[in-house]
């Protein structure tokens, strides 16, 4: 997905004078091409977080449209208040990327997990969360982020996931996207965003859930909380999947969104184990024992 990201905004900063790159001394065998093709366009603050958010927001306010790129916590959690302030509260054209979703950094310890950034960025009521499944969905929040620049987090895995769409689909806010629908009759879906999409789609062979259908829902955040309400209660079940811890998470968002409203539909959240909080090991190895035992009971 990091290399999808720097290839869709090449092509935009072709065109596009305005666009910005800031990175904070990371992003090196991704970023050198942008930063080589458009030296007037691309900065690196150093290993200064809350200054490089500072001055992603200064930019932002000469009209240009600025990609801040780190891993993980770096651009969320070390300059949350400069996000907030600087960033949100002013209603910037500012994109955060994270490239680092969930445990994709995993070998690199706690330090580098995403376990708790759903539940910081989407406190920020103008905050836009674009979190993709696969190739064609980053693809998707990108044209989207580019033709509405705003205040947004475009959540990005490390490694490539398998295709969940032939094409690139049209995206809208707070709305779900399908991806896969069970041959039976059945109101039970997986609801999910990220890149856990490609484990749902796993699940399906499980005999406890090959009658499910899958929905993601790439494009989220406070504002579209309340187009939740009438897409829930078509259903009779929905599985919730994240690669987040559960509090403050997707599924949490979910839940809130029915707003104490009188609703049959069951909703289960499937988060990751907050026993991940510590460990250390491949992404393959932290989610298959502090996430897929959970989904598979």
């Amino acid at each position: 997905m990091r290399k999808i990201f720097i290839e869709e905004l090449i092509k935009a900063a072709k065109k596009n004078k305005k666009i910005i790159l800031i990175v904070n001394d990371l992003g090196y065998n991704v970023v050198e091409k942008f930063a080589k093709m458009f030296p007037n366009q691309f900065f690196n603050a150093g290993v200064a977080e809350q200054n490089m958010m500072g001055i992603a927001a200064g930019m932002a306010l000469e009209g240009y449209h600025v990609f801040v790129y780190s891993i993980g916590n770096f651009p969320t959690f070390r300059c949350s208040e400069q996000i907030r302030n600087d960033v949100d509260y002013h209603n910037l054209p500012v994109t955060i990327v994270n490239v680092g979703a969930g445990l994709s950094y995993g070998n690199l310890g706690y330090s580098h997990h995403s376990l708790q950034d759903y539940g910081l960025m989407r406190l920020f009521p103008n905050m836009l969360i674009a979190s993709p499944g696969d190739e064609m969905e980053t693809k998707a929040c990108i044209k989207y982020i580019l033709k509405k620049p705003q205040p947004s987090y475009l959540r990005l895995s490390k490694s490539n996931t398998k295709p969940l769409h032939n094409k690139i689909p049209n995206l809208k806010p707070g709305k779900w996207l399908s991806i896969s629908k069970s041959n039976r009759i059945s109101k039970k879906i997986f609801l999910t965003t990220g890149n856990v999409a490609s484990i749902a789609k796993k699940f399906l062979t499980n005999k406890n859930f090959n009658n499910y259908s899958i929905y993601s829902l790439p494009l989220w955040g406070m504002k579209y909380k309340k187009d939740q309400f009438n897409q829930i209660k078509k259903w009779d079940k929905i599985v919730v999947l994240e690669d987040h811890l559960e509090d403050g998470g997707f599924g949490s968002w979910i839940k809130e969104s029915i707003n104490n409203n009188k609703i049959k539909t069951y909703i289960i959240s499937k988060s990751l184990s907050n026993k991940v909080i510590g460990k250390v090991g491949s992404e393959k190895y932290l989610l298959e024992n502090y996430y897929l035992k959970l989904i598979s009971k």
